[in-house]
């Protein structure tokens, strides 16, 4: 079946034809491109195949969610959005033909090759594995040295060490995301495979489709409970029934993946005086930017200490996870008061104190546990880090600011 426009996009060339998809040019969208999903499911190298209606508008809808959860995260992508039942836009990258596989547990694959590992076995870190996408040869396992030998070209970025380091990371910390996200569904994340690509201005982005054919999830981290690709792979004989049942699996980890939503988590700033306005400020800027709920109010404790208290009961009786944040000028009463009275994190911020008034902030009063810091920025990202322990998203956007500060750094290194 041929196509003209899809989704309001007019169609140039096809520029690849795979297993499970097309992809074309779009001509009046430079720098863009877009994928078709087919109605195909596929294994051992496409020995192995069956029609499958309507996989490709479950893989499209499910790789769209996964994407959108991703670059929602920070990660840097090719995936733009989606266009129609069955395809999506993305930018135009030159595919690198290496395979990044994350494993958390031991199965599959790992296990046949290594069968002195129980399956089951725990990997922590997560084991990562690369793999030489070529169908003829079984996408044979190739170690660092032999993709950096391959001197892979790709929009003129040559694909050395640094890259190999980038794509390491990054697919290490798209797993780790992938993984929070699941386990918020009872679910475990067993294993997945990313591709990278590189685009015309020679980034390298997470690319290609992430759905029920790139992972292994089981539920309740029991594998015969499993809803992924494997249960195909595994049956000797392929009847109807079993399509069927590949593909309500398939729909589940879609309803999963759209219910997913973050908890409403807040940051309560508590200042004292107009002069702490300015640090509240910027840590209610750097809070947002992770997604956190926050609200500045103004308190003081020597002056009205029954009214702060009265705030603090407040959110107490409406917010589940909470953290407070004390800017109190020169005195400790507030953070005192505020840690003496609720069981939610407190932190004190003296950023721009004299050492005198440190030492006290350092040194509370028996049976308070109220944290000391001295810059908001310091005060915000130790907020976050408590918040994200249940919130996987806030977590998520730490784990890739870290992610992109090392890629950062590896590239200001490049150019000079």
């Amino acid at each position: 079946m041929s196509h003209t426009s899809i989704g309001g996009y007019h169609l140039g060339k096809l520029l690849i034809e795979g297993k499970t998809k097309k992809v074309y040019d779009l001509p009046d969208h430079p720098g863009l491109c877009l994928l078709l999903n087919k109605d195909r499911i596929t294994a051992f190298d496409g020995q192995k195949a069956h029609e499958l209606q309507g996989k490709a508008a479950i893989s499209n809808t499910t790789n769209g969610l996964v994407f959108r959860l991703l670059n929602e995260a920070g990660i840097r992508t090719a995936y733009v959005d989606q266009c129609g039942e069955k395809a999506f836009t993305a930018r135009k990258c030159q595919m690198i033909p290496i395979e990044w596989v994350t494993r958390r547990l031991a199965t599959g694959s790992f296990i046949k090759l290594n069968p002195e590992v129980p399956e089951g076995y725990l990997f922590a870190p997560p084991k990562q594995e690369t793999c030489f996408k070529d169908d003829a040869s079984h996408d044979p396992l190739w170690c660092d040295e032999q993709i950096i030998s391959s001197k892979f070209q790709c929009n003129g970025l040559l694909i050395g060490f640094d890259e190999i380091q980038i794509m390491r990371r990054t697919s290490l910390v798209v797993f780790e995301i992938l993984e929070r996200a699941w386990k918020t569904k009872n679910c475990v994340l067993v294993d997945m495979k990313v591709e990278f690509g590189v685009d015309e201005e020679g980034n390298i982005l997470l690319a290609d489709i992430i759905d029920s054919d790139t992972w292994r999830i089981w539920p309740a981290g029991d594998k015969r409970l499993m809803v992924d690709k494997t249960v195909y792979i595994n049956l000797t004989a392929v009847r109807d029934s079993d399509l069927g049942n590949i593909k309500r699996n398939y729909s589940w980890v879609v309803e999963q993946l759209t219910s997913l939503v973050p908890p409403k988590d807040h940051l309560v700033v508590l200042m004292s005086s107009e002069l702490d306005t300015f640090q509240g400020t910027k840590i209610s800027a750097f809070c947002q930017s992770l997604g956190l709920n926050v609200e500045l109010r103004g308190s003081c404790a020597l002056r009205d200490p029954e009214d702060t208290l009265r705030i603090v009961r407040e959110y107490e009786a409406t917010i589940g996870s909470l953290v407070f944040v004390a800017l109190a000028g020169g005195s400790n009463e507030l953070g005192s008061l505020l840690s003496s009275n609720t069981s939610c994190p407190v932190i004190n911020c003296v950023a721009n104190r004299m050492e005198i008034e440190m030492w006290s902030r350092l040194n509370p009063d028996s049976g308070l546990g109220g944290a000391t810091v001295l810059h908001p920025e310091a005060a915000a990202l130790h907020a976050a880090s408590i918040l994200g322990l249940n919130n996987f998203m806030v977590w998520s956007k730490l784990r890739v600011n870290r992610l992109n500060n090392i890629i950062a750094l590896k590239k200001s290194e490049k150019s000079h």
